[in-house]
């Protein structure tokens, strides 16, 4: 079956009957069932198969809602009513969720079709998908290479052709950092954006809810239904959210380069040359490129992580082996029951960062790592905010490499280092994107990154449809 690439076009075609939905659905679960990637854990087909007769039928009859026709992914720490959700751990390992994630209802209201669930980091912690109870996800294009993480198998499912769009969740760049690996379009919205009702937590104040597509359009229509008022989160931002189509730009941009990041000694020459052919274009284009310092760089990493742990060793107390999920079969009394239950249902990474969270938080050491941390998140904040004053956005590399081989990076901080050039995002809540720019000379995709002050989603598709369109 050859499909549009677009979700438009495909939506156009079911309208005008040279499409049948069914068929669509067919087609995508037996890609899925001959992949060989490891993206999905667990293909929905009865419910998949159903909502796409229900759909069929209201096209037919001309009440369908935005989204019919759209097959989506979501990543295995998104709450699917009466679906498994594990945050692909052993802990909550035959878990089924009793209610939907407010983005998942949304989509599901507009006749979106969730047709399963997706691999991932255990409970999003993870750079390169390898730390899933379910095995690692492998490179659709290398299948000795990582797809990235932690929403590894979402960047791989769409990259593949094995769904239309998915969801993932960012907490530190697990959506853009996979995008960029993958070659296609990740989208972190601002924190406050998108619902965090039925995430599985990993990082209160840092984890957003995002998608991959294969173009910005599909992006600005996922993202806008998601988003909006709902009285499961308090954190939200008091906007009203409304679907539109992406507005072309009508006005040169002032362009911010920070030349810290272009400077980073580990950043792959060829990504350094090919986001700097990108800058000479939109030099050319009249576009105002301003290269500014930013030298909280070295600080990114280390703060994100004593604040995300903390965070985690909070979360994920919940998990105790007493209310539900994993429980340990050698447990004899309460004490044990918690020790052996969260020793044997969690894995390495998962205790490492929750170990390295109770630290930080410990009595004696909470000022010099947590209160110091937040002090610097504050600083940062301030620092980017000055820079998106001065400028529309902010352009710089999505990753200093490509995709790495499965298993070759054992080290625990070079591991966290692959995520120095998203965490940014993350720290000040602001929204990024990250651009597919075409392939290395190892055959291997890698993407630009686009970030803008808090709430202007609407200028980033703006600047990457006209980024990508050059």
């Amino acid at each position: 079956m050859n499909l549009p690439s677009s979700f438009s076009e495909i939506n156009q075609l079911l309208i005008q009957d040279q499409l049948d939905l069914v068929d669509i659905c067919k087609y995508y679960i037996q890609k899925i069932e001959h992949s060989s990637t490891n993206s999905f854990i667990e293909i929905f087909k009865e419910s998949a198969l159903k909502k796409a007769s229900e759909v069929n039928d209201k096209i037919k009859n001309k009440n369908q809602g935005a989204l019919a026709g759209m097959i989506i992914g979501i990543k295995d720490n998104i709450c699917y009513k009466d679906h498994e959700v594990t945050a692909s751990s052993k802990m909550l390992n035959g878990f089924n969720s009793v209610f939907n994630a407010t983005a998942v209802r949304r989509l599901l209201e507009e006749d979106a079709i969730i047709i399963g669930r997706l691999n991932c980091d255990e409970f999003a912690m993870g750079s390169s998908n390898e730390n899933s109870f379910y095995g690692p996800v492998k490179h659709h294009l290398d299948e000795t290479r990582v797809p990235g993480g932690s929403s590894g198998g979402s960047a791989v499912a769409v990259a593949e052709g094995l769904c239309m769009a998915s969801l993932g969740s960012d907490t530190g760049g697990s959506i853009r950092q996979p995008a960029s690996f993958c070659g296609v379009i990740g989208m972190k919205p601002s924190y406050g954006r998108i619902s965090r009702n039925g995430l599985l937590a990993y990082a209160s104040s840092f984890d957003q809810i995002g998608v991959f597509t294969t173009n910005i359009e599909d992006a600005c229509l996922l993202t806008h239904i998601m988003s909006g008022k709902d009285e499961f989160d308090s954190t939200l931002a008091s906007v009203e959210t409304h679907l539109k189509k992406i507005e072309p730009l009508n006005n040169k941009m002032a362009i911010g380069i920070p030349k810290d990041y272009l400077d980073f000694k580990s950043l792959d020459p060829e990504i350094k040359i090919k986001t700097e052919s990108v800058i000479e274009k939109l030099k050319r284009d009249g576009h105002q490129i301003n290269y500014i310092n930013f030298p909280f760089i070295k600080h990114l990493v280390p703060c994100y992580y004593v604040l995300t742990t903390a965070e985690a060793s909070s979360n994920l107390a919940r998990y105790d082996g007493a209310h539900y999920g994993f429980r340990s079969e050698n447990a004899n009394d309460i004490n044990s029951t918690y020790e052996l239950s969260r020793t044997e249902g969690f894995g390495l990474e998962v205790k490492r960062r929750i170990m390295l969270g109770n630290f930080v938080l410990s009595s004696g050491y909470y000022d010099a790592y947590f209160t110091k941390a937040q002090k610097v998140r504050k600083l940062i904040k301030e620092a980017t905010e000055q820079m998106l004053k001065e400028n529309d956005i902010l352009l710089f590399p999505t990753t200093p490499t490509t995709a790495f081989k499965i298993g070759e990076i054992n080290d625990p901080i070079q591991m966290y280092l692959q995520d120095i050039f998203t965490v940014h995002a993350n720290i000040v809540g602001v929204p990024a994107v990250s651009l597919p720019m075409g392939q290395h000379s190892n055959n291997l995709p890698f993407g630009v990154q686009l970030m803008s002050s808090t709430l202007k989603e609407d200028l980033l598709y703006s600047a990457s449809q006209y980024i990508l369109n050059m």
